[in-house]
C-alpha cells in the first residue's frame, strides 16, 4: 500500500506539472482547482487500472473525498481503510490462487465420496474411527500432512515423526470445524477453502501464498486429558 500511495503521488505531481487546463472531450475547467482536481483524477484512475482494478464506484469515491475535506467522520477509519485496500489489492495480485481453489472445490464436490459441509469445507473418509468426537475447547493429538493443490507438501507431522498437539480453538477455522466431526481413530482427507485457511494472511515468506486452498490428510489420534 505504501508503494501504491507513493506511485499515486508521483504520478499526480507529474501530471500537475504538465497540466495545460484542457480535458478530454467536453470537459471545461473554470479555474486552477478544476484543473488540479481533474489531474488528480487522471493520476488516481491510471494507478487503479495499473493495479488491476477493472471498475470503481465513482460516486462513493467522490463522497469519501468530500467527507475528508469537510472533516466528517468517515465510514472507515484509516486503519480499517488500509486493511480493506491491502486485502483487495492482495487479492487482485493472487487472483489466480483464488480462482484455482474455487474451481477445484466445484469439481471435487461432484465426487461421490466427497462430503461438503455448509461452510464449503470438503472431506473424504479414509478410515472411520469409533472413539469420542472432540469439542471446541478440547486439546487433540493428531498426525497430518498438508499440501497445496499442485501436490506440493508444506508441512507434515508424519515426516517429523511426532504428532502435533493443540487446542481446537487455536487453529485455522477449517481444522476447528472438521475435527469436531471426526471420531478419535479416524483418518480423513480434508479440502479447506482459502477463507477457512489462511486467506489473505499466511505466514510471510512461507510456502503458502495468499488465498490458497489447502489439502490435509488428518489422523485424529486422541483427545488430550486436561
Amino acid at each position: 500500500m505504501k508503494n501504491f500511495l507513493i506511485a499515486f503521488i508521483t504520478g499526480a505531481i507529474f501530471i500537475l506539472g504538465s497540466c495545460n487546463g484542457t480535458g478530454s472531450r467536453d470537459t471545461e475547467f473554470s479555474n486552477e482547482i478544476d484543473s488540479v482536481s481533474y489531474a488528480i483524477g487522471v493520476s488516481f484512475g491510471n494507478q487503479l487500472k495499473m493495479s488491476g482494478m477493472e471498475t470503481v464506484n465513482a460516486d462513493i469515491l467522490a463522497q469519501a473525498i468530500q467527507d475528508m475535506f469537510e472533516d466528517k467522520d468517515p465510514a472507515f477509519d484509516e486503519v480499517e481503510a488500509n486493511m480493506i485496500l491491502n486485502r483487495y489489492f492482495n487479492m487482485l495480485h493472487y487472483r489466480e490462487n483464488l480462482e484455482e481453489g474455487e474451481e477445484f472445490l466445484r469439481e471435487n464436490k461432484l465426487r461421490e465420496d466427497v462430503v461438503t459441509t455448509e461452510s464449503g469445507l470438503q472431506y473424504v473418509v479414509i478410515e472411520e474411527g469409533d472413539g469420542p468426537i472432540p469439542e471446541y475447547d478440547d486439546e487433540v493429538v493428531v498426525h497430518y500432512t498438508g499440501t497445496l493443490i499442485d501436490g506440493t507438501q508444506f508441512d507434515s507431522s508424519v515426516e517429523r515423526g511426532e504428532p502435533a498437539q493443540f487446542k481446537l480453538s487455536n487453529v485455522i477455522e477449517g481444522w476447528t470445524e472438521v475435527l469436531q466431526l471426526m471420531p478419535v481413530g479416524s483418518k480423513w482427507r480434508v479440502f479447506i477453502p482459502q477463507e477457512l485457511a489462511y486467506g489473505a494472511n499466511p505466514r510471510q515468506g512461507g510456502p503458502i501464498e495468499p488465498f490458497s486452498m489447502l489439502i490435509f490428510e488428518i489422523e485424529l489420534i486422541d483427545i488430550a486429558e486436561e
